[in-house]
């Protein structure tokens, strides 16, 4: 991170899912999972907060559809803040890297980056507790991005702790094909089972022991429905890769090959 000024520019990293099995549904209509949150920076964003005359905005420069500004997570980040801290003058640049519908939580990582620079800039110095509430109003997974670092994940996503992970001894390649999928869609053709094996005792094993053991759920009802995931995923096997799995609901598949080969 730098910081010139009254601005503060990061840049922000991307995170895959270390397996992701889907438990149970839940009252409330939300889904129980298991997984782990793992940060990478083989895509990123770059965001720029600078301090301005008055009011908010936000440029986002992406090649895809962005929406609305005001429902962007960015800006939600910035209300909630507002809303407390009484912080005005404020403006957000936004340069995508990270694509979209990929599973990889872009708009989930630049949420949790606009928080944590804002309580830089306007020298909030919000503690953790309270900056992952923040967070989890943002969206389940924003405040793994808040600790970024590895943790095992449970409820919606939220519940995290820690986990002893390191697969820098690795290269990963991540591939996204022209899919776009929602959450909605990908949630609605599984069907909630215990694991066979707990994910947190899988990861232990060796990564090459990975391929039989830690699965995506969300893999068997699209790699059916779009045989174009189960083909990026098979050609990250016959490229090399050790281990390789979708990530998250989207459609990115990435791959783990030794960094030797």
């Amino acid at each position: 991170m730098t910081q010139t000024g009254r601005s503060i520019s990061v840049e922000v990293n991307a995170k895959v899912n270390i397996g992701l099995q889907i438990v149970e549904k839940r009252p409330d209509g939300y889904h129980n999972l298991q997984t782990i949150f793992y940060p990478t920076d083989f895509f990123h964003d770059l965001m720029t907060v600078r301090r301005v005359a008055g009011g908010f905005t936000l440029d986002i420069d992406s090649t895809e559809d962005i929406g609305d500004v005001e429902s962007n997570l960015c800006t939600k980040a910035f209300r909630l803040l507002q809303k407390d801290f009484g912080i005005s003058g404020v403006e957000i640049s936004l340069r995508k890297g990270i694509p979209s519908g990929a599973g990889l939580g872009g708009g989930s990582a630049d949420a949790a980056a606009t928080l944590r620079l804002l309580d830089d800039l306007f020298c909030l110095s919000i503690p953790m507790d309270r900056m992952q509430e923040y967070a989890l109003q943002l969206g389940s997974d924003v405040p793994f991005f808040i600790l970024n670092e590895p943790v095992y994940a449970t409820g919606r996503g939220e519940i995290m702790t820690p986990v002893s992970l390191d697969l820098s001894a690795y290269k990963l390649k991540i591939v996204k094909p022209e899919i776009s999928i929602s959450t909605r869609e990908a949630y609605g053709g599984v069907t909630p089972k215990l694991p066979s094996i707990s994910l947190v005792e899988a990861v232990k094993r060796p990564v090459e022991k990975w391929k039989n053991l830690i699965v995506n759920d969300f893999e068997e009802s699209l790699f059916e429905k779009y045989p174009l995931l189960a083909e990026t995923k098979q050609k990250l096997y016959d490229e090399g890769a050790v281990y390789a799995s979708m990530s998250g609901s989207g459609s990115a598949c990435f791959g783990l090959f030794n960094a030797a080969s």
